[in-house]
């Protein structure tokens, strides 16, 4: 008797605006892990629970290997996890899978090769990007990230601390982080509930 597993989706966007669909386009998924974070991003909790849900048999579908890992280490580490469990791993974009069945060295190659390429790539373009603002600074045309709270809210979130209200709660209701909130104050934040 066959056991046949289910095919799992293991899709990462960078923001929660990017559209998650075309990912894992036209593929027959039983069911699908978002998470919506930066790939340099260590937190990625539905990731931890698709590695936790998985089992011998099944199959994640993956668009490419830069939506799994953050680097060549953390790509080995998690296939490597998977197949060792009895999971199939296929990378949609690269047309490459992995199983425990396929100890193939040139299929270890390629994912070395592979997930270095990809790393490479988006260190050329966090260097990119930051000889970018460099240039644009020179040129006075850069004032950095767009704010994320107008003007009204920061005078609101100032009256909330002011009557004691707590900074993780202000953070909550504005759909900030802490440290938004401890830079809106500035020096004082030490003495802030």
């Amino acid at each position: 008797m066959t056991i046949t597993g289910q095919n799992i989706g293991y899709i990462r966007v960078s923001t929660t605006e990017q559209n998650t669909s075309r990912q894992i386009y036209g593929i027959e998924i039983h069911r699908t892990f978002i998470d919506k974070c930066s790939g340099k991003d260590t937190h990625r909790p539905e990731l931890n629970t698709m590695l936790e849900f998985v089992r011998d048999g099944d199959c994640v579908y993956i668009h490419s290997m830069d939506r799994l890992a953050r680097n060549l280490l953390d790509l080995k580490n998690i296939v490597l996890n998977l197949t060792q469990k009895g999971v199939k791993v296929i990378f949609v974009k690269e047309n490459l899978s992995f199983d425990n069945d396929s100890k193939n060295p040139m299929s270890n190659l390629l994912l070395n090769i592979m997930g270095a390429f990809a790393e490479f790539e988006r260190e050329l373009i966090k260097e990119r990007q930051k000889e970018g603002i460099i240039q644009a600074k020179k040129q006075g045309k850069y004032n950095g990230r767009k704010q994320s709270l107008s003007s009204e809210q920061i005078i609101k979130i100032k009256q909330l601390v002011s009557s004691r209200y707590k900074i993780t709660e202000i953070a909550k209701q504005y759909q900030v982080s802490r440290s938004t909130i401890y830079n809106i104050l500035g020096s004082d934040k030490k003495s802030l509930p």
